[in-house]
């Protein structure tokens, strides 16, 4: 056994690149090794700013022999194939032999692979790699032909034991591979030879370059927090942050400066985005004030004025990148946030839903439907959802556009509005992506809420929907973001209705006509929730303006198109919720066994549905019941299509003959009623309980009786009893969808 060691050394690659790259590299050079047949126990990729590095331990000297047996051409076929498969096989027709088989004799040749030295594979493999390396963007540079993220200067390829070692030949348009490399740019001491990957990494530390990425990220973090603590304050975490700076040094040297006074009374979120979206600087918090006072930034060597000079530059230009923010600020407080909603006017939304302000009277009138449900003040919540998107047209939100929101909220509380209005322009955008937090205060659950539906609606009325794994306006995102909105604020309201209605409110505000030819049907077949006083008032408006008499078939067909299009995107929420709780556990066949129930729209009474069936099934007494039931749906299945009736009629129980059938009749009546009790109260866990009590009778049953009796109306009244079971069961859930 023998290990790999191979460094490409070349000018800086980009932070973000690196990651990927040092993946590629392991894949591609491990995946091809494999592919020749040369085996290795372990691999590891490591990735400087300047070198992308591959250790390979446990590598085989050489492939093995290897002895194929190759079926060709039955005896007897034309010359011309015979041939053809002489040539691709690379043997004479005197190497081949005849094989028999059922089918006729076929030609047979034995191809021997005589072995290969690893190290003339592995150099083929290197030379492959470095060609054809799926960079996101490379270059050409001098004369050559070779594209590389930034030039090339050096590959080192060596395969070895402890005791001695071979440079992998390797030439890549003139760049040839040696056993060198070179330290840190500016403080190593030139080129030096290794001879292991130990010696290696040793070296690189010799000449100041720490060599992995993960330990370059701890010493940063780890300095970084011990020099804040030093001075009474804390480091604001930032992990990707953290992985880019990592990206930017070969030795990390973390410095703390100060910030100039002037900009202290920013808020500390716009101090931070200036800092790392333009200095990659980190955050330093007063934890009694909770302002930014300082910051941390990670210079790449060690200087003899302990990094004095460093700090001065970097502090001189934060000055002015502050500087700028500091104006932003103060010109976006001149402002009234009333005026820079009046500005979204002029911003496009969608070209077939309106400008911004359109979308934004939308949401407030939305907003105000949703504010009871969740416990708002309808006022309230119209009008927080009138300025939630006005930061949208500051200046600070125009440099900094992740402050969206965040900004908002500070305006809000500078002007002296109420603080749920405030906190509901921050919050209306969450959640965001499946770890951030979910508003809980009433405002912002119903700000929140209508700027989803709005968004989802809208483009659902203009058939925009997700295709694959293309969805340019983030509507999976929207709505999971409804789902935990809704569920985990208790929200009742049923789907279907509400968000066909807003289907057609946006296809009635862009064409009047066809809103016109449903709206008087329509609203008899949309669930209570969804008649709001706006829902009225758009459907008298289109009423006064119908060309089309209400009930005529075109007015049908538009009627059922609408539907549609609501039934469209409730499957698009259930289908959403299905990804949400498989992570919590719950499978997809348990949710179908819920969806298939009524008020499947009601996604609080659907997951607490589903919670309790699939807690009772992760229960000895769900499994055998499942296999109870699916055992009667087996048989009533047979027995039907044999018969062809369906044993739907109530089973008597003075044609029961054994004890168990006595038995389970009585239990069935018992259960039925206790089911149907603890479903009309949404108390599913006693649901649960009073199925369970169903599993002793109905396994005696099976034990005990002969479904298909000799006597036909024993059999019939069995048959029906297994119906009851089954009918019973179903009050719960769908067990059919359950697999078993």
């Amino acid at each position: 056994m023998a290990d790999l060691l191979l460094e490409l050394f070349s000018e800086e690659i980009p932070a973000r690149m690196q990651k990927r790259a040092a993946e590629d590299l392991k894949k591609l050079i491990t995946g091809g090794m494999a592919d020749a047949g040369v085996t290795y126990e372990s691999a590891a990729a490591f990735v400087t700013p300047r070198r992308l590095v591959l250790s390979v331990v446990g590598v085989v000297g050489e492939t093995p022999t290897l002895r194929e047996e190759r079926r060709g051409p039955k005896v007897g076929a034309p010359d011309k194939a015979v041939e053809g498969f002489l040539r691709g096989a690379g043997v004479a027709r005197d190497d081949l032999s005849v094989m028999k088989t059922p089918k006729g004799d076929f030609y047979m040749a034995v191809i021997d692979k005589p072995g290969r030295k690893s190290v003339d594979v592995i150099a083929e493999v290197i030379e492959s790699t470095i060609r054809k390396f799926p960079w996101p963007k490379s270059m050409r540079w001098g004369t050559g032909g070779l594209r590389w993220v930034r030039p090339l200067h050096s590959v080192l390829s060596i395969f070895g034991k402890e005791e001695g070692f071979e440079i992998v030949p390797v030439d890549i348009d003139g760049i040839i591979s040696g056993d060198s490399s070179e330290g840190h740019r500016f403080m190593g001491a030139g080129r030096f030879s290794v001879s292991s990957f130990e010696d290696y990494e040793a070296k690189l530390k010799e000449n100041f370059v720490m060599l992995d990425p993960v330990e370059r990220a701890e010493m940063i973090w780890h300095d970084a927090v011990n020099t804040a603590f030093a001075v009474g304050m804390e480091v604001v975490e930032d992990r990707a942050l953290l992985a880019e700076v990592a990206g930017l040094v070969e030795w990390p040297v973390v410095l703390m400066g100060d910030i100039a006074e002037d900009f202290l009374e920013l808020p500390p979120e716009v101090l931070t985005a200036s800092m790392r979206e333009h200095q990659k600087f980190f955050s330093v918090r007063n934890p009694k004030t909770g302002r930014v006072e300082k910051f941390v930034t990670v210079a790449n060597r060690e200087t003899a004025d302990n990094g004095a000079t460093i700090l001065a530059g970097n502090q001189k230009v934060l000055f002015a990148r502050l500087s700028d923010a500091k104006f932003f600020w103060e010109n976006d407080l001149r402002v009234p946030l009333a005026d820079m909603a009046a500005k979204l006017d002029a911003v496009t939304f969608h070209n077939k839903l309106g400008s911004q302000a359109e979308r934004v009277e939308r949401i407030a009138a939305l907003a105000a439907e949703i504010a009871p449900m969740v416990g708002a003040s309808p006022e309230l919540a119209a009008e927080a959802a009138r300025v939630c998107k006005a930061d949208l047209m500051s200046a600070m939100v125009g440099e900094f556009p992740e402050l969206q929101g965040l900004m908002g909220r500070y305006y809000a509380s500078i002007a002296g509005m109420d603080p749920a209005i405030a906190l509901a322009c921050e919050q209306h955008y969450s959640p965001l992506g499946p770890s951030d937090d979910v508003p809980r205060e009433p405002v912002s659950v119903a700000v929140a809420l209508a700027d989803k539906i709005d968004t989802l609606t809208g483009f659902w009325a203009i058939d925009e929907k997700p295709t694959g794994s293309k969805d340019p306006f983030a509507l999976r995102r929207a709505a999971l973001g409804v789902i935990r909105l809704v569920l985990e604020n208790g929200v009742r309201v049923g789907l279907e209705g509400f968000v066909t209605l807003r289907i057609v409110i946006h296809i009635a505000r862009k064409i009047g006509k066809e809103g016109a030819e449903v709206a008087s049907n329509l609203e008899d077949q949309l669930h209570a929730v969804g008649k709001s006083e706006l829902g009225v008032e758009v459907f008298e408006s289109l009423r006064q303006k119908a060309q089309i008499v209400p009930g005529s078939d075109e007015a049908e067909e538009k009627q059922k198109e609408f539907i549609e299009k609501g039934k469209s995107l409730l499957a698009f929420f259930h289908d959403r919720l299905k990804v949400y709780l498989k992570d919590k556990g719950i499978s997809h066949d348990v949710i179908d066994a819920c969806l298939a129930m009524p008020n499947n729209d009601d996604l609080t009474l659907l997951v607490k549905r589903a919670e309790a069936l699939q807690g009772f099934l992760n229960t000895d007494d769900g499994t055998n019941l499942l296999q109870g039931y699916k055992r009667a749906a087996n048989i009533l299945k047979a027995e039907e299509k044999k018969d062809g009736v369906a044993y739907e009629g109530e089973p008597e129980v003075r044609f029961a003959e054994a004890d168990v059938e006595r038995e389970l009749f009585g239990a069935l009546e018992a259960g039925g009623g206790a089911i149907a009790t603890a479903i009309e109260a949404e108390d599913f866990a006693a649901a649960m309980a009073a199925l369970a009590l169903l599993r002793q009778p109905i396994d005696a049953f099976f034990d005990g009786v002969q479904v298909n009796s000799e006597k036909a109306i024993v059999r019939r009244n069995r048959l029906c009893l297994l119906n009851q079971i089954r009918e019973t069961m179903h009050r719960v859930a769908k067990f059919g969808e359950i697999a078993g």
